[in-house]
């Protein structure tokens, strides 16, 4: 089985749309908060949401094929040429059939349906855009990062809903390690702050109707009433070991477990033991050879929810035993939001920069401890800390749980 590396990184967040803006951001506890300003909430009760700022699309594609996309297709484009980048591929050099993509979305291109359903009860089908389909189906963020920069191997689409950035991200690094691929392009992206996206998940009671940006998305907190709607793109480059050695790249952390199982349980709410989120983590360590007392920090999925939090605590006590009382916990929600599909791929980066610059992150807006979640939640400030080991968790709706394991790099 080959070993499988991190050798770049691409992000587009509500507090920066690049990784060092971002990263930093986290570090200064910023939060990414503020009114909805793409439609008039007037008869929401959820007035602020986490929406990406000042983002161009023609910065990072020919303004003709930004046209073709919609917007999580566009953020997905932008976070893979970062990663790209920042990789230092030349795909000049590069085999295009060894070299894949597994970028994810959870919804697809919320705004092209509803553009086009009111075009359609207003004017008739005939009116309807050509390219409707293509703009909104989910698997055209790896279909657009795939023609964008040339890259001619396996191209899927995880859709597990709030998973799909990590199963991504795991499928991606199973792809390598079986040989199908030197080289995968993976991650999430998402972009549903639509009239229809808030009042769905508003109708879930699964939104904060918070009007604080402050007290708006505070996971573990006792006073927490819902999750922060966000948008944006996570993408990483992940390699062979030979291949990222036999190019000399620089090489960010080792990709050394994944885990994935499914609850069976309840369309949205997680099971209440916590049994199958902590096997997708004991999955994950197994793979790995790790044991529970190695964690350094867990990157929660952390929603803000009362059910999420509560039972993905208890998750990590059946995952880690007494240890879990001494790993390093967080929620970068707490800044951003809940970016939905895009989610594990924007945290997983946040595991590599935190083993990277041995920092982790506060969980902002957590003040009043939950008796139930009794865990270091990392309360207050960030904390310099080595990171050896460092797991990400992402639950979605359906059932899903997909955990990755990320270690600091040695030969």
């Amino acid at each position: 089985m080959n070993r499988v590396v991190v050798t770049g990184m691409g992000a587009i967040t509500p507090i920066g749309n690049d990784v060092e803006t971002f990263w930093n951001g986290l570090k200064e506890k910023k939060l990414g908060f503020g009114p909805i300003t793409t439609f008039d909430t007037s008869d929401y009760k959820v007035k602020l949401a986490a929406e990406v700022k000042d983002f161009d699309a023609k910065k990072y594609m020919d303004p003709k094929a930004a046209r073709r996309m919609e917007r999580f297709s566009q953020f997905a484009v932008a976070a893979s040429r970062e990663a790209l980048l920042d990789s230092g591929i030349d795909m000049e050099k590069e085999d295009p059939f060894r070299v894949g993509v597994c970028v994810s979305s959870g919804i697809g291109g919320l705004q092209a349906i509803e553009r086009e359903h009111a075009k359609l009860l207003e004017k008739g089908p005939g009116r309807i855009n050509p390219l409707l389909v293509p703009l909104m189906i989910s698997n055209m963020a790896s279909g657009n990062v795939s023609i964008q920069f040339g890259l001619k191997g396996k191209s899927i689409d995880v859709v597990t809903a709030c998973a799909s950035g990590t199963n991504s991200i795991g499928e991606a690094m199973r792809t390598i390690q079986h040989g199908e691929a030197d080289v995968m392009v993976a991650g999430g992206t998402e972009s549903a702050i639509t009239p229809i996206g808030v009042a769905g998940f508003s109708g879930l009671t699964a939104l904060s109707t918070s009007e604080d940006p402050t007290r708006l998305s505070i996971p573990f907190d006792a006073e927490r009433n819902g999750f922060a709607i966000g948008e944006g793109a996570g993408v990483v480059v992940l390699e062979s070991l030979e291949h990222a050695k036999a190019r000399g790249a620089k090489i960010y952390a080792e990709l050394v477990g994944y885990g994935s199982t499914s609850d069976a349980y309840h369309i949205t709410s997680p099971a209440e033991d916590g049994s199958g989120a902590a096997r997708a983590m004991i999955n994950a360590m197994n793979e790995a050879g790790v044991k529970p007392e190695q964690i350094d920090y867990i990157n929660a999925h952390g929603t803000a929810t009362h059910h999420n939090d509560l039972f993905e605590t208890k998750a990590i006590k059946l995952a880690l035993g007494d240890h879990a009382y001494k790993t390093k916990i967080n929620s970068t929600k707490s800044m951003i939001g809940h970016l939905l599909g895009a989610a594990g791929g924007v945290e997983f980066i946040v595991c590599v920069k935190a083993i990277e610059e041995g920092f982790v992150h506060a969980t902002a807006g957590l003040l009043v401890d939950d008796p139930e979640c009794d865990l270091d939640y990392t309360k207050g400030d960030g904390v310099s800390m080595e990171v050896n080991y460092a797991v990400t968790n992402s639950l979605g709706f359906g059932g899903h749980n997909a955990s990755l394991l990320v270690k600091k790099f040695e030969e």
